[in-house]
């Protein structure tokens, strides 16, 4: 059974507005505020679009900002001459903002390189209030496609996915979702039978074309299998199935995945 203090540290889902320390709060207004008046395009993902969608408050340590990679650079200068502490922590992904012990966190896409922030996901975002700063915030769909990948034993977002999926009514341009994730569908036909696990009673929220097109896929499939057909448990998670890539000798398509997103960008 899992130790008391742990279940604490363990995030919990809550309608209750989390408090923030004031050194916190201020950084995360100014980060956006700077954004704003410098017109760098974003969109507020993480626990402030999860909330926009269904409600649901999380006790958030960082501020989600959504960017296309080419703006990420001059976001990170503008922050520098602000005074602001930045790192490039995964030039796949991921740059922080920190300012004593607070951040704010700068994603360009996924950690397995299979999904990136395209200029549509800042211009299909949602106008919304953050910390009374008129801001866009993710749109669904792109929050959804967001969350897929985050399917490691430390940190899973299925939850939250199914939870958007109810807090929305299912009203979703899912072939939207479906144009995210591409050819890695089985992974969100893997969530919708999560949402229907948990929801039984609103499986109308999941039309029954998606249904209909993604079973088709993985009946055809599995009538059709494929004896070269690359493994892919890296991209679920590389620790898990590190066995696999180390010892079995099986591909890292994780690896392969980003390391041709970083050529892509010239090595940046």
């Amino acid at each position: 059974m899992m130790p008391e203090a742990d279940e604490r540290a363990l995030p919990i889902s809550s309608s209750t507005h989390p408090v923030f320390a004031p050194a916190q709060r201020a950084l995360f207004v100014e980060v956006l505020g700077l954004f704003t008046a410098r017109r760098i395009p974003f969109a507020v993902s993480g626990a402030f679009a999860l909330h926009q969608h269904t409600g649901i408050w999380r006790d958030t340590k960082d501020l989600d900002l959504f960017l296309v990679h080419d703006d990420v650079l001059l976001a990170l200068d503008l922050l520098a001459a602000e005074d602001f502490r930045t790192e490039v922590c995964d030039p796949v992904w991921l740059c922080k903002v920190r300012r004593a012990e607070f951040y704010v966190d700068l994603i360009t896409g996924m950690s397995n390189a299979v999904i990136t922030v395209e200029r549509e996901w800042i211009d299909r975002a949602i106008n919304a209030e953050v910390l009374g700063l008129p801001v866009k915030v993710l749109a669904a769909e792109e929050l959804i496609a967001s969350k897929l990948f985050v399917t490691r034993r430390e940190r899973f977002d299925g939850a939250d996915i199914v939870h958007v999926i109810h807090g929305t009514g299912g009203k979703l341009d899912w072939n939207r979702i479906l144009y995210l994730i591409g050819e890695h569908w089985i992974v969100l036909l893997w969530a919708l039978v999560l949402y229907q696990y948990v929801y039984p009673a609103h499986s109308e929220f999941v039309p029954r074309t998606l249904w209909n097109e993604l079973l088709s896929r993985l009946r055809n499939e599995l009538d059709h299998p494929n004896p070269h057909a690359v493994f892919r448990g890296s991209l679920i998670d590389e620790m898990m199935f590190a066995i696999d890539t180390t010892e079995w000798g099986m591909a890292n398509l994780n690896e392969e995945m980003r390391s041709a997103r970083n050529r892509g960008r010239g090595g940046s």
